[in-house]
């Protein structure tokens, strides 16, 4: 299975990949865990955010990276600050 993928993005990849019209998806600080049955691409907005992944490897997140989850994966959400992402499934 691949790996979470973090990327920052400029203003005008963002534009051509049009994720400003993509849905929006918040959360408040929480802890949860998640099953990918598909891809997902986000772009954070707000918020910080540490994904734990089947104990192997803990990836932090924040505003302005673009997040590649791939499908299959399975992982532990933990908000430590609220969150405000664009979204984008498969």
């Amino acid at each position: 299975m691949s790996e979470i993928k973090v990327e920052k993005l400029s203003g005008e990849e963002i534009n051509q990949r049009g994720i400003s019209d993509w849905p929006i998806w918040t959360k408040e600080i929480s802890r949860f865990d998640w099953h990918y049955d598909e891809q997902e691409q986000c772009l954070f907005l707000e918020g910080d955010v540490e994904v734990e992944t089947d104990g192997e490897e803990t990836i932090r997140i924040g505003p302005g990276d673009f997040v590649t989850f791939p499908k299959g994966l399975s992982c532990a959400w933990n908000v430590k600050a609220p969150v405000k992402k664009h979204y984008r499934f498969g």
